[in-house]
């Protein structure tokens, strides 16, 4: 496999790196892309470690060749949240960046599968799938918006409530990527059972535990290491469904369309990137109201990203 990280040099992309030089498959390639100057001490600095993945890096003139040939494209690129900014006031910043990097994925590496981690993943990932279709090779089969971070913040907060092994909880997140679009479905944790209470406590905090990074850092950062591992178990699962071990995970794509064109549920990750929409199942009356309160507003930031893109 070779895959490229877009803004390998940031934050999220060095954990991310770092996560998939020890953990993609033997043989694999890792190609790391950065306008930021220190991108190839970043790669010199992974190739050190002992695992049988070539890493490569390359500076901002270098989009074409770090993208050539690659199977999986994953883009963290951009600016990160600072205290009081909420993902929607980073669209200004970012839309740009994720719009010039697709067309850059698009011209080299067209049948690639591309994971949007650049934030609002509510809103880039449509500005991802107009720029693709502008160039007349969009398959929104291979277009994901990263929202495993949603996915694992879950599973450990669900674990430290209840003194569970994380490892032992699975908890499915729909919806999108941002406040209440989040919407984690408790009520089908196996195994568990939690208080009204509980349930409104711990959705609240799911949906702003980027907030409680944010603030925790003081203004020195948002959420990077976990948004590494939780790109890097997205990318290593996408890895497995490509070669034919299919895998499930929650993320944000093109679907049907019952609740919004792009939306946030179970997938079953194979051979053509995703195989097949999974159902997320019955709702409870709690989750169906938040899922009532918030499409509106998903549906806005969507449509936002397409207009932006046209």
């Amino acid at each position: 496999m070779k895959v490229a990280v877009l803004g390998a040099a940031g934050g999220i992309g060095q954990a991310l790196s770092l996560l998939l030089k020890t953990q993609l498959p033997a043989g694999s390639e890792l190609s790391l892309y950065d306008v930021a100057p220190v991108v190839p001490g970043v790669a010199v600095d992974l190739s050190h470690i002992p695992t049988d993945v070539k890493v490569t890096g390359f500076g901002k003139d270098d989009l074409a060749s770090a993208l050539v040939g690659s199977d999986i494209v994953l883009i963290p690129a951009g600016v990160p949240r600072k205290p009081g900014m909420d993902r929607s006031d980073l669209f200004n910043m970012n839309a740009g960046i994720v719009k010039n990097l697709v067309e850059g994925v698009a011209d080299n590496c067209p049948d690639a599968c591309v994971g949007i981690i650049t934030n609002p993943v509510n809103t880039t990932v449509p500005i991802a799938a107009e720029v693709l279709k502008q160039k007349g090779v969009y398959n929104k089969q291979k277009l994901f918006g990263v929202t495993t971070l949603d996915v694992i913040r879950s599973e450990a907060f669900v674990a430290e409530l209840r003194g569970l092994n994380p490892a032992n909880v699975t908890v499915p997140v729909i919806g999108g990527h941002s406040g209440t679009t989040i919407l984690p479905l408790l009520s089908q944790v196996e195994g568990v059972e939690f208080t009204e209470q509980e349930i409104k406590d711990l959705t609240h905090r799911i949906q702003n535990a980027g907030t409680e990074v944010v603030e925790a850092k003081a203004g020195g950062g948002s959420a990077t290491l976990s948004m590494g591992q939780a790109a890097a178990r997205f990318c290593l699962s996408l890895v497995k469904g490509l070669q034919g071990e299919d895998t499930i995970e929650c993320t944000y794509v093109e679907g049907p369309g019952d609740n919004a064109k792009f939306f946030a549920q179970p997938v079953r990750l194979g051979k053509k990137g995703a195989e097949e929409i999974l159902s997320y199942g019955e709702l409870s009356a709690f989750e169906q109201k938040c899922m009532d309160d918030m499409l509106e507003g998903l549906k806005g930031d969507i449509q936002k990203g397409i207009d932006f893109a046209s």
